[in-house]
């Protein structure tokens, strides 16, 4: 049984925050995983939970006007600055694919959608011969620490807030271990050349912005559970605010695989190598490596 819901609300106004710091922390990350694909003009790109209009917007600048990219959410609020997108409210889990696509990506979605094999389903559906899948979903379960290094009281409390928001989560259907069942997934939906690995900063100004923003969507769910009082939450966000603390995220872990149809084995994403981080860059690596 799950508590309805999706638990960190797109209607709330720490939702923008929330995105903002989710975008510094993982866009780098994300664009050089989804460049390594081959993207290139005239794509159809279809981004899945797009959330915040980043990269969306800067699918639609690399595939031009010949291209397509369709940005998807529950609720699309935050996704008026998506520029060159169609932006359209979609369930993943339930409702159609909004056509095929060279390129599907999405980002902290599946963990937690509890229909998340159905909602696989439809995306290896969507993809065209030769078409890329690229899923990134975090791993709390691997990582549960807000703070790895318990260091002090303040470090022992930001602990027990974020193990009452997991469990907050889970009483949601959210799978605290999906992350890594990523790779095994994708093999087993019969896509080809499938790589994972996985990455998680542990400190910076945005790792402080994405914790307050996340502890303020969750405080009125935490205090009627009885997982935290007023006092713990206001003595958390103070010290988040105000000491120098490594804040983790829980590790993200991105695995990629391609629909049959295609011979794309010149793009493979485990033959460029980490450093690789701009078309030119992947261009010249796959031209070293040939």
């Amino acid at each position: 049984m799950t508590d309805d819901g999706y638990l960190l609300n797109n209607a709330q106004a720490e939702a923008g925050a929330r995105f903002q710091a989710l975008a510094e922390l993982f866009d780098p990350w994300t664009q050089r995983h989804v460049l390594a694909t081959g993207l290139q003009a005239g794509w159809h790109c279809w981004e899945i939970g797009a959330g915040g209009p980043g990269i969306p917007a800067w699918l639609a600048e690399r595939v031009g006007s010949r291209g397509r990219v369709v940005a998807t959410d529950i609720d699309t609020g935050w996704l008026s600055d998506a520029d060159g997108c169609e932006v359209l409210r979609h369930d993943v889990a339930a409702d159609e694919p909004p056509g095929t696509f060279d390129l599907i990506h999405a980002r902290l979605v599946l963990t937690h959608v509890p229909e998340r094999d159905a909602a696989l389903s439809g995306m290896i559906r969507a993809l065209r011969p030769g078409g890329w899948l690229v899923l990134e979903d975090a791993d709390p379960a691997l990582q549960p620490l807000l703070c790895p290094e318990e260091s002090g009281p303040a470090e022992v409390l930001g602990n027990r807030l974020r193990r009452g928001f997991r469990s907050l989560l889970a009483a949601r259907g959210a799978d605290l271990g999906f992350g890594r069942t990523l790779p095994r997934r994708l093999r087993d939906a019969g896509l080809l050349d499938v790589v994972a690995d996985a990455y998680f900063p542990m400190t910076g100004p945005a790792c402080a912005v994405l914790e307050r923003a996340t502890v303020l969507q969750v405080r009125d769910r935490l205090l009627a559970a009885n997982l935290a009082t007023e006092d713990e939450i206001e003595q958390h966000l103070e010290n988040v605010a105000t000491r120098p603390m490594d804040l983790a995220t829980a590790p993200l872990i991105t695995a990629w695989g391609r629909r049959a149809g295609v011979d794309a084995s010149a793009s493979s994403i485990s033959a460029i190598p980490r450093e690789a981080s701009s078309a030119a860059d992947i261009a010249a690596a796959r031209k070293r490596l040939s």
